[in-house]
């Protein structure tokens, strides 16, 4: 287990709140870990997280799939407003691109 835990996504930051730095898994948002210093609270979080999937698999719960394991199709379906679906569209051809090609670019 402990390489799988290294799949996670973490992020350590300041807490302004709390004076401290704050280790976090974006896998599992309800999990957070405070120390004095960055280094320490990352491993912090990692012990946490490994201490939960433990927990999770021996109540035969589902784990979270790492967000690094996952396959992306590269397609993403949204929904906007008709003015700015229009808006977009005569900029693409005003650009002489497509419309996925603009947006796309606005992403990057």
């Amino acid at each position: 287990m402990g390489k799988f835990i290294d799949h996670y996504t973490y992020r350590v930051t300041w807490s302004e709140e709390d004076q401290e730095h704050v280790g976090l898994c974006v896998e599992f948002p309800s999990l957070s870990w405070l120390e004095a210093t960055p280094e320490e609270a990352l491993v912090g979080i990692r012990k946490l997280v490994k201490e939960s999937i433990a927990d999770m698999q021996a109540n035969n719960e589902q784990v979270p799939e790492p967000l690094a394991s996952k396959s992306y199709s590269g397609k993403l379906m949204l929904r906007i407003a008709p003015d700015i679906h229009r808006s977009l569209a005569i900029q693409a051809a005003e650009a002489g691109v497509s419309l996925n090609r603009l947006i796309s670019s606005r992403l990057n």
